[in-house]
């Protein structure tokens, strides 16, 4: 029986939903001489899935959010680590990098280093969403700038581009593994990421700041 158009591009959407939905596996790790991994293959939402559906895309090696509210989880989940990418936003944009974070619909649990150059939200870009807040954001929309993310134990560090403008004790100890995430937080919001990267970091604490200081030298 031939099948219209319209009932096939209705079933193709459905199962690119469903496809979108679905938690993704666990993917075997591939640390360059540095340790870092890269998250994209430049092409593709490979093991990346959204509780939320969202209209996430990868188009030349750039991680594309917009549309309506959606969080896009990685596959594998994350203690001690650091967690960058480079940053684009529209004007009046809202996102966010998520990590150790619990895959589920809404608003996840976990931290969020936020993406907010002009959005009305006071805290802006640099803020550890609800813990550490910062009223003027260091970056600018339509321009790239990298946000780079160290968690060790109860300390997280917020840097952007050259600057270090959150470094936090979360006495609580309120999340302490979970996902990656991004967030696209309103059908007016747009945002780009690129050289997504994460990297492990040892369990022992004073390994860890070790290593990150390796990257951001400056850490004490």
């Amino acid at each position: 029986m031939k099948i219209p158009s319209l009932c096939l591009a209705l079933l193709f959407s459905a199962f690119a939903a469903t496809a979108q939905t679905e938690p993704g596996k666990p993917l075997p790790e591939r640390p360059d001489k540095n340790g870092w991994i890269q998250l994209f293959d430049g092409k593709t939402l490979s093991g990346w899935s959204a509780v939320d559906p969202g209209e996430w895309e990868v188009k030349d090696g750039v991680l594309i959010g917009k549309g309506k509210v959606s969080h896009l989880f990685s596959p594998n989940t994350y203690t001690n680590l650091e967690f960058k990418a480079e940053v684009r936003t529209k004007p009046n944009s809202n996102s966010g990098m998520y990590f150790r974070a619990q895959r589920g619909s809404g608003w996840p649990n976990g931290y969020e280093a936020q993406v907010n150059n002009s959005y009305p939200d006071p805290q802006k870009t640099g803020s550890l969403y609800n813990f550490h807040k910062i009223t003027e954001s260091p970056a600018r929309d339509n321009e790239w700038w990298t946000q780079h993310v160290v968690a060790i134990g109860n300390r997280i560090i917020v840097k952007v581009n050259d600057k270090i403008v959150t470094d936090y004790v979360d006495e609580k100890n309120t999340y302490k593994s979970g996902h990656l995430a991004f967030q696209q937080h309103d059908p007016g919001s747009y945002v780009e990421y690129r050289n997504v990267m994460v990297k492990r970091l040892p369990g022992d604490e004073k390994e860890a700041l070790k290593e990150a200081q390796k990257d951001i030298p400056e850490l004490k």
